[in-house]
Formats: C-alpha cells, sequence, structure tokens
C-alpha cells in the first residue's frame, strides 16, 4: 500500500476581516456600531436582521449552504461528497472547488442580494462514529486531514482578493458532534487528551490558516453542558489566532433547544443570555421570524442577566463580518456577463468532473480472463472498448442520487446512462 504524500500548499497570510477600503467610505463597523439605537442592536442579533435605512444598513440573512456546492438556491455545480473530495488528498483541488462555489455564491448574490455571503461550510466534524447521519457532510475521521482540507477549500470560498473576502466561511459544528441517536439532547464526554488531539485539531488549523470568519455551534452537550453555552469558546476559539473577530453562529432552532428539549434553562431569557455570555454573537431561531430572539434578549437585558455591552460585542463581530465582503464599501463588484456566467459554469462543470474522478479510490484492480477472440489477460480497468456487453448490477446503477444539502444540478447522469452512450445496447 502507497504511503499519502505529505500535503504542503502553503496557506495565504492570515487576512483581516474588515477590509482597507472601510475607512475610506467612512462606514466602518466601528462607526456604524455607534450609529444603532439599542432597538437596532438587538434586532441584529438574529439570523434575519431587519434593514436600517436611515444609515444604509441593507437586511442581512446568516447562512448560505455550501457544503459540496450552493444549495437550495436553483441550478448550481454539485461538486463530490466533502468526504469523497476528502479522498482526493488534494489541497489545490479542494481550494479550486471552494473558490468555484464561492463564485456561485457571489454571482447568485449579485442577481439576489438577500443571498448571503455568509455560506454555512465547511463540516469539520471528525468522522467518529459510522454511524452517524451526517458523514457525507464531512471530510475523514483523520483530524489533521479535515484541518487540512477544511483550510484550503475555506481559502478558496475566501477568495484571493486582498481586500474583499468573496464569501465568509462558516466551520461547523463545534463540538463533538458525531452521535446520532438523540443527537440534539446527548452529551460527547470529551477527555481531555481527546479534545486537544482529536476534536479541536480540525477548527485550530483552518482557523489559524485566516481564511474562516465564522463558527457554528452544535446542538450536543459536551461533556454535560451544552455546546451553544459551553466555556470551550471563550478558552479555546476566542484564544487562537484569528479567533478572536470570529463571528459565533447558532445551530437552527438551538436556542430554543437550551430551555425546551435539553431543559438547561428554565426559559428563554435565561437561554438567550447564557449563550450571548458564552459567545454567541448570532441566533438562528423561529425561522424568519426574528421577534422571538429579540423579545428575548430585551427581556434578558430588562433581567440585568446581561448588558449592551454584551450586544454591541456581538453586533461589532456581525457588521466586521459583513464589512469582509465589501458591503459597506462604496465600491460595487461589476456584475458578470452572460458569456461569462457560462465561460464559468464550463469551467466548473469540468472541475467537478475532475473532483469525482480523483474522489474515487480504487482498492484493487486485479487481472482478469480474455474478453474476447483476440484479447489479453489484463486488469478490469478501464474498461475495453471492445467489450460486447457491460451488465449493470443493483438499482442505483439507474439513480442519480442526492442529499440534503446537494444544489439542483445542470443535469443528472447516471452510471447507467453514461456507459450506455459508451457501449450502446445491443
Amino acid at each position: 500500500m502507497t504511503q499519502p504524500v505529505a500535503m504542503t500548499t502553503p496557506a495565504p497570510e492570515p487576512a483581516s476581516h474588515e477590509p482597507a477600503n472601510n475607512e475610506q467610505s467612512g462606514s466602518s463597523p466601528e462607526q456604524l456600531l455607534t450609529q444603532l439605537s439599542p432597538a437596532e442592536k438587538v434586532a441584529m442579533l438574529h439570523q434575519h436582521s431587519p434593514a436600517v435605512e436611515r444609515l444604509g444598513i441593507a437586511a442581512f440573512q446568516t447562512g448560505t449552504e455550501g457544503a459540496h456546492g450552493v444549495a437550495w438556491l436553483g441550478k448550481a455545480t454539485v461538486f463530490p461528497q466533502p468526504v469523497g473530495l476528502a479522498a482526493t488528498w488534494d489541497e489545490d483541488l479542494l481550494q479550486r472547488v471552494g473558490q468555484a462555489v464561492g463564485r456561485e455564491v457571489r454571482a447568485k448574490h449579485q442577481e439576489n442580494p438577500s443571498i448571503s455571503l455568509n455560506v454555512w461550510a465547511p463540516v469539520v466534524n471528525p468522522l467518529r462514529h459510522p454511524l452517524w447521519g451526517r458523514n457525507e457532510e464531512g471530510f475523514s475521521e483523520d483530524p489533521v486531514l479535515t484541518g487540512q482540507l477544511a483550510g484550503a477549500f475555506c481559502h478558496g470560498l475566501r477568495g484571493n482578493d486582498p481586500d474583499r473576502w468573496q464569501t465568509v466561511p462558516t466551520l461547523k459544528h463545534f463540538l463533538g458532534y458525531n452521535n446520532e441517536v438523540d443527537r440534539n439532547v446527548s452529551s460527547s464526554q470529551l477527555r481531555a487528551r481527546v479534545l486537544h488531539e482529536y476534536e479541536l485539531p480540525a477548527y485550530s488549523t483552518p482557523i489559524a490558516g485566516g481564511a474562516v470568519g465564522a463558527v457554528m455551534l452544535s446542538y450536543n452537550l459536551v461533556n454535560g453542558m451544552p455546546a451553544h453555552v459551553s466555556d470551550l469558546v471563550a478558552e479555546h476559539l476566542r484564544q487562537w489566532p484569528g479567533g478572536a473577530d470570529l463571528a459565533i453562529v447558532t445551530d437552527a432552532g438551538a436556542p430554543t433547544s437550551l430551555y425546551k428539549a435539553e431543559k438547561y434553562f428554565p426559559d428563554a431569557p435565561a437561554a438567550y443570555a447564557a449563550a450571548l455570555l458564552a459567545g454567541v454573537d448570532n441566533f438562528t431561531d423561529d425561522g424568519a421570524d426574528s421577534a422571538p430572539s429579540i423579545a428575548h434578549v430585551e427581556a434578558a437585558l430588562e433581567r440585568g442577566l446581561i448588558t449592551m455591552e454584551h450586544v454591541d460585542a456581538s453586533v461589532l463581530r456581525m457588521l466586521r463580518l459583513r464589512a469582509a465582503t465589501g458591503e459597506f464599501s462604496e465600491e460595487t463588484p461589476a456584475a458578470q456577463s452572460g458569456a461569462e456566467v457560462a465561460e464559468q459554469a464550463a469551467a466548473h462543470r469540468a472541475l467537478a468532473r475532475e473532483a469525482a474522478a480523483k474522489s474515487v479510490v480504487l482498492l484493487a484492480n486485479n487481472a482478469v480472463s480474455p474478453v474476447g477472440e483476440g484479447s489479453t489477460a489484463g486488469p478490469l480497468l478501464p474498461l475495453s472498448a471492445d467489450l460486447a456487453q457491460v451488465a449493470i448490477i443493483g438499482g442505483l446503477g439507474t439513480h442519480v442520487l442526492t442529499d440534503w444539502y446537494s444544489g439542483t444540478p445542470e443535469y443528472a447522469l447516471s452510471v447507467a446512462v453514461g456507459l450506455g452512450e459508451i457501449y450502446p445496447p445491443r
């Protein structure tokens, strides 16, 4: 068995979340924060943040899914599952795939500004348990491989412009999230060695690379405490190089779970306050309806559980995340022409094909008996062009399966159809 080649792709220098041209435009996150009212600040703590028209701040939504292509937003290039991408051991490929996904997110944002440039990808949970229902979303059971490939993917999503992030990547899901049964209420027991040698490196490596802007917390508990109020955020994430300005977002519905499913807090204001104190900056709860979250934070303020200083810190991190993409800049990126879009789509399809080919792991290619007159024994693959027939066994040969986070592909080509073009039915 050949040994994998060490991955040595150099990482770009860490970049600030705040673009250089903010000071020139007079709309830096710090300046905007001083002009917001308390009510406007609280409203920015929800996934769906309303516009502040008097300051020229547009409505904003965290989270565009992009694990292996833009999901749920119409046609997009669908790349192999992350676990397949990881099988390539190819950092350069992962960076190019991330860049393609980022370009498509940016293009969709130009068509519809409500589409977020904050991408909820990649998933860096080490695939510790084979029965976890989300294994296809992650890269590997190896935290070193996961961290390096995630860093490459994030650099692609982030893009090459030193002043403007193409998109802002979000690592998912911190922490110990690899159990299927009762995953929103069960506790992952992590000994110190498991925590430091297995779980944390998958996060610290890409964050140190400088192309991560946010982290999503996980549904489960860690050592008996919900991840959304765990001190691990303050003790680790915030202490790492590049971690101080990370925006911390909740998973969907997790704030409500803190006091309902997990019953860890007596009510919503207590849960929201504890999450904010633990480092959460943005709440994904109640779908697009921000009113309940706003009410919970306001109640926590009235009770004295939190102060406006806590709110300010979170709002500032969210404003910096938005500023990183050039949102508050006076410069507007030029829209792509139809020819550029078509050329880009063709290049992305070719990249998806390259990634799919490289993701296939061939464990054996044994010699087979001669298959026709004049032929000689040889390996099974590649298939001979002289074959009279090719049998496709199993129902999956005629189906193209997609997962929860798949985009809508331009076309779907099954194994049967693909082989049928090379070996026409007789």
